[in-house]
Formats: C-alpha cells, sequence, structure tokens
C-alpha cells in the first residue's frame, strides 16, 4: 500500500488532512458533551507513528500501526459513529463493528470527508 487509504481523500495534503482531524475532533467534543467518552483511532495511532519513526503516510512503520490501532479500537468500544465521505478503513470499522453486533451510527455534515471514532457510553 503506498499511503494509508485513511487520508486518500486529502492526497496527503497536510492542511487536509489537519482539517479532516479537526472535523472529527469537533464530533468527538460534541459525543463527548453529551456524557459519552469518544475515541478516535487517530488519536491512538498518530502519535505511536510518530514516535516509531514514520517517515511518511504509507511505509512499513505506519501501515504497521494506523489500521490496526483501529481494529483494536473498535473491538474495546460500544458503538462506532460512522463520519461522512469514502473511506476504506472506515468502512472496514463499520464491517467490524456490525460483525460483532455493535450499533453504527452515521452521521454526514455533508461538507468534509471523515470516517469513525468509537464511543464508549457513559452508562456502562
Amino acid at each position: 500500500m503506498s499511503r494509508s487509504e485513511r487520508f486518500q481523500t486529502s492526497d496527503d495534503d497536510p492542511l487536509l488532512m489537519y482539517a479532516n482531524d479537526r472535523r472529527m475532533n469537533e464530533v468527538a467534543l460534541e459525543i463527548f458533551r453529551m456524557g459519552h467518552l469518544p475515541l478516535t483511532g487517530e488519536a491512538i495511532a498518530l502519535p505511536l507513528i510518530e514516535v516509531a519513526g514514520s517517515q511518511t503516510i504509507g511505509d512499513a512503520v505506519w501501515n504497521e500501526i494506523f489500521h490496526p490501532v483501529g481494529r483494536r479500537l473498535v473491538a474495546q468500544v460500544d458503538a462506532v459513529l460512522r463520519i461522512g465521505g469514502p473511506s476504506i478503513g472506515a468502512d472496514e470499522m463499520v464491517s467490524l463493528a456490525r460483525s460483532t453486533g455493535k450499533p453504527v451510527y452515521l452521521f454526514t455534515d455533508g461538507k468534509t470527508l471523515l470516517f469513525y471514532c468509537g464511543i464508549r457510553f457513559a452508562s456502562r
């Protein structure tokens, strides 16, 4: 894989990548304010990828960490929120959630291309 599907819609443009992450975090903040604990794979994976020495999106270090973190996160959350546009990686996380009977919520604002976050419900 030459680059992660996660950023395929941003053409590896750092400004678009930042905008996508920013919007995911804005939605996560809304979920937090509802009393839940939202988690994005990016919040966990990106610092690990940096420390591990990744040089570019899609290099061996990136691929070792990025999607595996998402898969492990899906295994730990109560539900998945699918946000916005096309993403092979996000679609995989939705499929994983559905295959284990976890609820998947869809959210599209029509403006940004965003992906998914896991939700740990506060009532648990």
